[in-house]
């Protein structure tokens, strides 16, 4: 019983977790070719890259279109911080 509910459970959440934005912290990669694969994989429908305060900010949409920078540090690939805007 407690096995076919932990199927159900988990099976209801894929869906929702393949809509998940990135995290903070997330290595998406130093080049626009991995960032952009890693972002789009992350749910981030990716609208294009530019340079902002030694970052790489990435422009993405969520799946409520609602439009998130993502700031990259482009030495280590790690997302270092996230913001949404409305």
């Amino acid at each position: 019983m407690i096995r076919s509910m932990v199927l159900a459970v988990s099976l209801i959440a894929a869906p929702v977790a393949a809509f998940a934005m990135p995290a903070v912290g997330d290595i998406v990669g130093t080049n626009p070719a991995d960032a952009a694969a890693a972002l789009q994989k992350a749910g981030c429908n990716l609208k294009g890259f530019e340079a902002e305060g030694g970052m790489i900010e990435a422009k993405c949409y969520d799946e409520n279109n609602k439009m998130h920078e993502v700031y990259i540090n482009p030495k280590t690939g790690a997302i270092a911080r996230i913001s949404g805007k409305d």
